[in-house]
């Protein structure tokens, strides 16, 4: 699994115009699932995210999760995070998850991610998608799944 993670004050997702999701301060998280992933990949990703310390404490240290700040995640699914772009001019997705793999471990992350405590809401799987934000810092994060890591 890839994911790229940014610190949000806001955050919001559209599809045909109607806003279907929204958060305040926390994270936004584009999610890619690839073919060989797993739920131990969804759960350490997770796990990792709802822990990340990437929210400033007192003294504007990176010192706090997402969780510790009562903060939100907002999670949209982004399988153009398989894209292989090495050869020629158009991306290969062919690493990335069928849509049925795909859609199961989205929402076996989000799940994941809500029972850790942190409220979390979602995109629509395989629909086009508006996302709106606020980036906070700018932080942005790059996570993948340790299987994943070195790929």
């Amino acid at each position: 699994m890839r994911t790229v993670i940014q610190r949000v004050s806001w955050a919001k997702v559209q599809v045909g115009g109607q806003t279907i999701a929204e958060i305040g301060r926390g994270l936004l998280v584009l999610l890619g699932v690839g073919q060989d992933d797993s739920e131990s990949e969804a759960d350490f990703l997770a796990d990792k995210i709802a822990n990340l310390r990437i929210f400033e404490d007192a003294e504007g240290k990176m010192n706090l999760s997402v969780a510790e700040v009562g903060g939100e995640a907002l999670v949209v699914s982004q399988f153009t995070l398989y894209g292989d772009c090495r050869k020629g001019r158009r991306p290969s997705f062919s690493n990335a998850a069928l849509p049925e793999t795909a859609e199961r471990l989205y929402q076996h992350f989000t799940r994941r991610l809500s029972e850790i405590g942190v409220p979390t809401r979602t995109g629509q799987f395989q629909a086009k998608m508006a996302v709106s934000l606020e980036n906070d810092g700018p932080v942005t994060i790059i996570l993948a799944s340790p299987a994943r890591a070195a790929s």
